[in-house]
């Protein structure tokens, strides 16, 4: 049995007699814990499940559990009776010694067998898709490298050595496992990059560690707080601390550990609640501490198993949920990529046993840490603690890719076309378009648009691979990457590599969002709009693959729509509607001139008294005041003033009425400009069509109103205000 509960049954082993020269015993013996009979094959017959101490009852599907040790056998076969004197693990070691300088002898032997091993595990796990991180399976893979690393450190190694060490590996592993052979680079950079940062952890944290310690006699306790501080202010691991003071024989206080880490805790929450967020979003708070961050595994494939760890329903905490009900589901892993970045969340379905089915609407990320599927339950029944199956829709994922790809790309075109000023200031990536948010000062023209447009095209017709790297953000900026806008980053960034530019790599940017594998997969891009978003901010909107595809068939079948009704070719319409608008133009002028000639000449008014052209005297004063209906306000001004040339002194007012408007002009000749005001008068008539306001010079002002019917009463109140004068 695993433990004290759970699958359990009758077993066979097999032990290997190694002979009377090592010392052992068998099993069940006093000496059992030796190396001379050792196991190399077992066999559990599973069928039983173990409830408690006094319940046993049988397994509905009864197993045999079956497992050799490879590296046992290899013993046995090569003759020897330790795994680290095999082949494999010989040249391993051999070469740590040889870079080390240190013999495999006395202290040093198990320094070296802990780097032979781990370097074996960690270059496995790379080349498996893990990397190094801070939560799940890349937590656990940091913590191996880390201590075979202590260990490179303990041999004395000036520099980093691991690494190193990988070409050793493959030559041995490299024909039974091809996947290290092309994985290689990666592993070998990403056991530089973490031994070269943990190097400066260790020195840092050792040196603290000696301080904390004067005093300390074996037997004797460091205190948690003491630890914790190491951890959380210098980054140095609480499982380090325990074996670098393990030799000294001085214990740690883990409870003590454990309470700092839980005030701090503590204290992030209150800090979170003080900025704002809402109530109701504790709980991704409290699943957060209580599940632990989730593991994205999206960038390498889009289905994957995963375990229920909660489930949220109406803003609460369940158990369980059934069919027709729409419930938030937490995994401990998942290849969904939850809302961040600008990058839309993904959909699709997750199922399970029993016929469980749902349909996953949405992902977000609440926290910036855990991926929250919101899904609508469709078959069956999830509970807490299921196990799962994760599959996301493969179709709009690979557009959202191609849309995100393209921004960056986009953000190098413009600042390869406008200058090093441009940044991002914000954008959208959805399945169905891209928007892109950027500074610069003044709208761009059709040419630079082209130009942009252009570039991006060429650097997807030339389909270079997609590269990605984990760097520090300090060495990923001073690499020349560029941070996007409304990122968070870590302590490790991804640096998406595109495409190919005059002078190196087109495109290095920090970015977590999920990418095409290589250029080409974006197939096309079109840009479908550009414009202001704030001062010194513009925005473009593009299409990229199948949807730019259909624009544009779009947009041809408009313009072939356009030729026909012109009766002409696609290729002669835009010639053949400059034409049309000239015509236009022309017939326009023609007949405002007509109008305004008939205004003066006293034809085209609606009649009455107010019609007629020729001047009346009001208070001493020659004023023309005129209605006329179906006038362009434009031409109110040319009127006014031919007006006052024939009055040669006087006042001359206009109102023209359109579409239910009036809009009118006063002038006066310039020998009554200290006796009478254009804008006082402009303005009584403004009131008088219920507008308001009214404006220009003492010569010559103009307004307008809602209200046409009150034209005449417009000229009235004009007229009035010359008898006040």
């Amino acid at each position: 049995m695993m433990g004290p509960t759970g699958p359990c049954g009758p077993n066979s082993e097999i032990f290997y007699d190694h002979g009377e020269h090592v010392w052992g015993g068998p099993p069940g013996s006093p000496e059992e814990d030796g190396d001379r009979f050792v196991e190399i094959w077992n066999l559990v017959f599973m069928q039983y499940e173990q409830i408690d101490e006094t319940t046993r009852v049988a397994l509905p599907k009864p197993q045999i559990d079956t497992g050799m040790g490879l590296e046992r056998i290899a013993a046995v076969l090569q003759g020897v009776h330790n795994n680290y004197d095999i082949d494999i693990f010989k040249a391993l070691i051999a070469q740590s010694v040889a870079l080390t300088r240190q013999p495999a002898e006395g202290e040093a032997q198990a320094s070296h067998r802990v780097i032979a091993d781990h370097l074996r595990s960690t270059s496995f796990l790379i080349a498996d898709g893990v990397l190094p991180a801070n939560e799940g399976r890349g937590y656990v893979l940091r913590r191996i490298m880390r201590r075979a690393m202590r260990h490179a450190h303990l041999l004395g190694a000036a520099e980093p050595l691991m690494h190193r060490l990988v070409g050793s590996l493959v030559a041995e592993m490299g024909a039974a496992f091809p996947e290290l052979i092309r994985a290689q680079p990666l592993i070998e950079e990403t056991l530089l990059r973490e031994e070269t940062r943990f190097r400066q952890t260790l020195d840092k944290g050792l040196k603290l560690l000696d301080e904390a310690v004067v005093g300390l006699t074996p037997g004797a306790t460091l205190a948690g707080e003491t630890a914790f501080r190491l951890y959380d202010t210098y980054g140095f691991p609480y499982d380090l601390t325990e074996d670098a003071l393990r030799a000294k024989e001085i214990g740690v206080d883990r409870a003590g550990f454990d309470a700092a880490m839980a005030a701090q805790k503590a204290a992030a929450r209150a800090a979170w609640k003080g900025s704002g967020e809402k109530a109701s979003e504790e709980i991704w708070f409290d699943i957060a501490e209580s599940e632990g961050a989730t593991e994205f595994t999206g960038y390498l494939g889009e289905e994957g198993e995963g375990t229920v760890v909660a489930l949220v329903k109406d803003g609460k905490r369940v158990e369980s949920a059934a069919a027709g009900e729409q419930v938030t589901i937490l995994t401990n892993q998942t290849p969904f990529y939850g809302e961040s970045g600008g990058q839309a969340g993904d959909t699709g379905r997750i199922s399970g046993a029993d016929g469980f089915a749902a349909s996953v609407t949405d992902t977000a990320k609440p926290l910036g840490r855990i991926h929250a599927h919101r899904a609508t339950i469709e078959a069956g029944k999830v509970a807490v603690g299921d196990f799962v199956h994760l599959m996301v829709d493969g179709a709009r994922r690979a557009r959202i890719r191609a849309n995100h790809s393209a921004t960056h790309l986009l953000h190098a075109a413009l600042r390869k076309a406008l200058g090093p000023h441009v940044t991002q200031k914000g954008s959208l990536v959805a399945e169905d378009r891209l928007r892109f948010d950027f500074s610069h000062p003044e709208a761009l023209t059709a040419k630079q648009i082209a130009a942009v447009e252009a570039d991006v095209n060429a650097q997807i017709r030339g389909n270079v691979e997609v590269t990605t790297r984990l760097m520090s953000p300090e060495d990923a900026i001073a690499a020349g990457a560029m941070a996007l806008f409304g990122e968070k980053y870590g302590e490790e960034v991804r640096v998406l590599s595109m495409g190919r530019g005059d002078e190196g790599t087109y495109s290095v940017e920090l970015c977590g969002g999920t990418h095409v594998r290589a250029l080409g997969d974006i197939a096309l891009f079109k840009i479908i709009g550009e414009s202001a978003v704030a001062s010194g901010v513009r925005r473009i909107e593009a299409l990229t693959g199948e949807a730019a595809r259909q624009w544009l068939v779009h947009r041809d079948e408009q313009l072939r729509a356009i030729a026909s009704t012109l009766r002409t070719t696609p290729d002669e319409a835009a010639a053949r509607v400059t034409a049309l608008a000239d015509q236009t133009r022309r017939l326009e002028r023609e007949l405002a001139d007509v109008k305004r000639a008939l205004a003066i000449a006293g034809a085209g008014a609606s009649g009455g008294p107010s019609a007629a052209a020729a001047p009346e005297i009001v208070n001493g004063y020659k004023v023309i005041a005129q209605q006329l209906d179906g006038l362009d306000p434009k031409s109110l001004r040319g009127l006014v003033d031919e007006a006052k040339g024939r009055l040669g002194s006087g006042i001359a007012a206009i109102v023209a009425t359109n579409d239910g408007r009036a809009s009118l002009a006063v002038g006066v000749t310039d020998d009554l400009v200290g006796k009478l005001s254009a804008v006082d008068l402009v303005r009584a008539g403004v009131n008088a069509l219920g507008g308001q306001g009214g404006g220009g010079r003492p010569d010559m002002a103009q307004g307008g109103g809602p209200d046409a019917s009150a034209a005449g009463a417009a000229i009235e109140a004009i007229k009035a205000g010359i008898a006040a004068a």
